[in-house]
């Protein structure tokens, strides 16, 4: 793709999101939300109609799949996967910025015709997703996050972004959260989901935590999974490009007026500034009863991240 078809594809895609936002504006808070296999998601921008399609969506050996819950570090490591190609081709890539449940059902057509690699995204369920990438074998890459930093991000995305319901208040999106009655659903019910299946051998697991704070050694470790051989000088650029301060103040131009919904802050421990201590108790309980002593639950590094 030449840097002009990159440059139309972008301001396409940012032209629809101000579509879909000026669309979602006029719709109460019911209206916001639909209800799939028993988890919500935004009615504005999903449909049943599409998850139906996406069943026929036929997977190939060489694709690439980003699985995050919401503010899991979603849109860093798409950016990040797009530095990683362009390194290695000298070329703009597509890159499916939205997350495949995301559009109408004919987007399904345009999405077999699009060149390998082809890099999705989604927050789906491992048994929602399409059986063909399963099959396939697909490498999948799952990011994590605390599910404390993970809530208190997802509040502020929830109070700014216009295809979700917000909330008045904390307290109501907290006990929202908690009862998986948000978006995309229960973060806990997520990763058990994905728990599952952790010791798959096309499965990679990395934490938002780790790339923060180890980046190079985690990108290493991305980029060997998945057969990117990177050099050290690449490895260098491609974290030059996609740290947390780059790609907000690149934000208005990947993600138009909605740039600073998407990268806010982008801290570990933000939770602190939310929490009190009655509700880091109730969560430590939840995420003893549902995730310790789980493989991803031990990969969350709750005790370090999660304390006060």
């Amino acid at each position: 793709m030449s840097e002009t078809e990159a440059k139309t594809k972008r301001e396409k895609f940012l032209a629809e999101m101000q579509k879909v936002a000026a669309e979602a504006s006029k719709k109460t808070p019911e209206e916001l939300v639909l209800n799939y296999k028993g988890v919500l998601y935004p009615n504005t921008i999903c449909s049943i109609e599409t998850f139906q399609a996406l069943e026929s969506l036929e997977a190939r050996e060489d694709d690439l799949i980003i699985v995050t819950y919401p503010k899991c570090g979603t849109n860093w490591v798409i950016q990040i996967f797009h530095e990683i190609l362009f390194s290695m081709q000298n070329k703009e890539v597509t890159i499916n910025q939205a997350m495949i449940e995301f559009g109408k059902p004919e987007k399904v057509e345009y999405l077999k015709g699009q060149p390998s690699p082809r890099v999705f995204s989604t927050h789906m369920f491992y048994d929602h997703l399409p059986k063909s990438f399963f099959e396939k074998k697909v490498k999948i890459l799952l990011m994590l996050r605390n599910p404390k930093d993970t809530a208190a991000s997802y509040y502020h995305f929830f109070n700014t972004n216009p295809v979700l319901p917000s909330f008045e208040t904390w307290e109501l999106f907290f006990k929202a959260y908690m009862e998986g009655k948000v978006c995309f659903g229960s973060y806990f019910d997520y990763t058990l989901d994905w728990n599952k299946h952790v010791d798959e051998e096309n499965i990679m697991v990395a934490t938002f935590e780790g790339l923060k704070e180890d980046f190079k050694s985690e990108l290493q470790k991305i980029s060997d999974f998945f057969g990117l051989s990177l050099t050290d000088e690449q490895i260098s650029l491609v974290e030059s490009k996609t740290n947390f301060k780059t790609m907000k103040e690149n934000s208005s131009n990947t993600h138009g007026k909605l740039g600073n919904v998407f990268f806010r802050k982008g801290e570990i421990g933000d939770w602190k500034n939310h929490f009190n201590e009655e509700q880091s108790k109730e969560l430590d309980a939840k995420f003893e009863e549902k995730l310790a002593g789980t493989k991803l639950g031990e990969k969350i590094n709750y005790n370090k991240y999660c304390k006060f």
